[in-house]
This record gives structure tokens, C-alpha cells and sequence, in this order.
């Protein structure tokens, strides 16, 4: 778990002077990120010269990635440094197409690596080459293993927590508490932040409800959680599964599907979670089939990736005033100070000041033809 800064690492945190406000991070309680920022012989960039940003992205499974954090993180870069140069390539799930990627952006002559890692273990090696080139390196949402200079993401172990608790919530609406077992769908083995999810949901879960069956879906695929859920069936009985943890809205989606294969009408699905407000998990919510999500404010977290990375291109320190700054250990024991923030469960009765109030989705968006007879559409009218 994380755990407060060492008294050697405070000297990296310090207020960020008011001649560059500009680079306000606000984060609270902790000062802020100073950057060993340049390049290898230890020369700095300035804002009005600009340098080389390059954002490294996982895959195409998620819609949040195409639709939100490329464009939120360019648009807050552009922003923070208008003569940047910025460069984005998206592995579609293939971990040796991201190192490809990586050594072609290191060999373009990036002066900083923004990497959302497909798998963090596999990661390592970019980290190292773009140390050894004297590159700094942001982790994005995950943390990848090599000694990354900084890391921005959400609380992941809240995450599992949140879909928990809200699980637990909506069996007990229910009215089957006790009268049956629920199916765990976790996240993808070589993703950290699945671990941490997983580990979050069984702190609620365990001695509350049995879990029936649990797996670990590779690489959040939604036909695999759909065959697991088959799976979980067969091994269980439909009428016997009070609830799914679902880790993300995509393997939502598979348990959605299995169950209405299985002959599961939509009175009777149990309450399943999700996780990443996707459009579609918001609209399966509305038409009654999934319980809820967890909603993480992308557009901020792309923001402090963008202002994390001018710190350490310019030397500048990071101020922090809104959000604690937490020191990790990724799984190879480096240590790594990091900002995380707090994500939100959405349910039918909070989309509205959720998602829709920030702009995340528009009603126009979840209401279309096939869901504007649902009764929040109706109402939303």
C-alpha cells in the first residue's frame, strides 16, 4: 500500500515559485515534484524553444483511450507549451508493438515519455533505454516496473473498494443476500492496477458473500470474460448468481451477454459493476442491466500528465496543493512518488451530476434511439 514520503526524497518536493505559476499542479497537503528535467548532459528545455513529448497508450479495447486521454492530454500540453512537438502511438493490446514503439519515439528524439503501460514488467526495458538516454519518464494510470520519474493515476485499491461496496449494496436491495454466490471477473494479469482492483474488491467482498468463481481475464477482453461467464454458469447455475464483479465496463459487457445467452431476462440479471464510465456501460445502466460504474475524471488526470511533463522537461518545480503525494514501490521495488485521485461510483441515480455534469457524456450521447424510451431518457426530456 503506499505509504509517506521518506525524509530523503522531501527535498523533491518543494512550492513552486510564483514566476512559474504557470505550472501550477493542484494537488494538496505535499509541495511539489522538482524535476531532474533536460536531457543527458543535463541541459533544460524552456517553454518558448518547446521539446519532443511522445504518449505511449496500451490499446484500442477501451473507448476512454481514443476518445479522452490522447485528446485531453494533447489539448492540455498544447496549452501548457504551444511550440511543442507531440507525437502518440497506441499498441492495441501488443506488448511487443508498444517497445517498438517506444524505441522509435526514443530514436525520433523525444526529451519526454508519457507511457501507459501494456504490460509493466515488459515495460521496464523502454524505462531503462529511456534512462539511459537520459529521457524522463511519466507512468500513466499504470505503473510500469524500470524506475519511471513519476506517476499519475487513481487509487486503484479505492477502485476494487468502490465496486465492492457498491456490490454488496445492490444484493442487498436486492434481497438476495445470503442466497446465493456471486462471479469475479478481474482484470488482466499484466496490468498492476487489476491487481490492485482486485485486491480493493476481496477487502469488501471476503466473509460478506461467497464467491462461486473467480478469474483473471487477459488482456480485459470481453469475449474472454464472456467465455468465462459461460463458464461460471455452467459451474453454478444462472438462478444461483446474485452478482458479478465485473472489473471494467468491456467485461461488463461479456457478463451481460453469457447471462442473456443463459436465458436471463433483464428483470432478473443480477447486479453487475463496471468500471471506466464508458458510453455503453452508462447506457446498459439506464436500460437496467448493469448496476454501476466507476466513473474516473480522465481530462484531469491527462492534465497533471501534461504538467508533469513541462516539470520535468523544464526543471521547474511541480506545486502541489489539492492532492497528497504518495511515494510507491512498483513491483520490482523502485521507488516512485506519485499523485492519485479519487474515483467515483456511478449508479442510475447519480449520472447526472457524474458524468453528465462534467461533460463526459451528453444526454444526446446516452440517449440514443435504442435507450430513449428508458425512463432517464424520458425524464431527461
Amino acid at each position: 500500500m503506499n505509504r509517506p514520503r521518506s525524509p530523503e526524497r522531501n527535498t523533491l518536493w518543494k512550492r513552486l515559485a510564483a514566476t512559474t505559476a504557470v505550472l501550477t499542479l493542484t494537488i494538496t497537503g505535499c509541495a511539489a515534484i522538482t524535476s531532474g528535467g533536460g536531457d543527458a548532459e543535463g541541459e533544460e528545455h524552456t517553454l518558448e524553444e518547446g521539446f519532443h513529448v511522445g504518449l505511449l497508450l496500451p490499446d484500442l479495447y477501451m473507448e476512454r483511450y481514443e476518445s479522452f486521454d490522447r485528446p485531453y492530454f494533447e489539448s492540455a500540453l498544447e496549452d501548457l507549451c504551444p511550440n511543442c512537438e507531440f507525437s502518440y502511438a497506441n499498441a492495441d493490446g501488443e506488448v511487443d508493438e508498444q517497445q517498438t514503439q517506444a524505441q522509435a519515439m526514443l530514436t525520433d528524439g523525444v526529451d519526454v515519455l508519457v507511457l501507459d503501460a501494456v504490460d509493466a514488467e515488459a515495460a521496464a526495458g523502454s524505462v531503462n533505454q529511456a534512462k539511459s538516454q537520459g529521457v524522463p519518464v511519466v507512468a500513466y494510470d499504470r505503473l510500469a516496473e524500470g524506475g519511471v520519474d513519476v506517476y499519475v493515476s487513481f487509487d486503484n485499491h479505492r477502485v476494487g473498494q468502490v465496486q465492492g461496496e457498491s456490490l454488496l449494496e445492490a444484493i442487498e436491495q436486492e434481497g438476495t443476500t445470503g442466497e446465493g454466490q456471486i462471479v469475479m471477473l478481474n482484470g488482466s494479469p499484466t496490468d498492476p492496477n487489476a491487481a490492485d482492483f482486485k485486491a480493493g474488491a476481496h477487502e469488501i467482498l471476503d466473509d460478506q458473500v461467497e464467491i462461486g468463481q473467480e478469474y483473471d481475464t487477459p488482456d480485459w477482453s470481453p469475449e474472454e470474460a464472456t467465455t468465462q461467464m459461460e463458464a461460471a454458469i455452467t459451474a453454478l447455475g444462472a438462478d444461483e448468481i446474485v452478482g458479478v464483479l465485473a472489473a471494467n465496463d468491456g467485461m461488463a459487457s461479456g457478463a451481460v451477454a453469457a447471462l442473456r445467452s443463459a436465458g436471463v431476462g433483464l428483470e432478473d440479471l443480477p447486479p453487475i459493476t463496471g468500471q471506466d464510465a464508458e458510453l455503453a456501460g452508462v447506457q446498459r445502466i439506464i436500460a437496467g442491466e448493469q448496476y454501476m460504474t466507476v466513473y474516473k475524471a480522465i481530462k484531469p488526470e491527462a492534465e497533471l500528465a501534461a504538467e508533469m511533463v513541462v516539470a520535468l522537461a523544464t526543471g521547474e518545480d511541480l506545486d502541489t496543493s489539492d492532492h497528497a503525494v504518495t511515494e510507491m514501490e512498483d513491483a520490482a521495488g523502485e521507488s516512485v512518488d506519485a499523485v492519485l485521485l479519487e474515483p467515483t461510483a456511478v449508479t442510475l441515480d447519480n449520472i447526472g451530476d457524474t458524468v453528465l455534469s462534467d461533460g463526459y457524456h451528453t444526454i444526446e450521447d446516452i440517449c440514443t434511439e435504442d435507450y430513449v424510451d428508458t425512463e432517464f431518457c424520458q425524464e431527461a426530456e
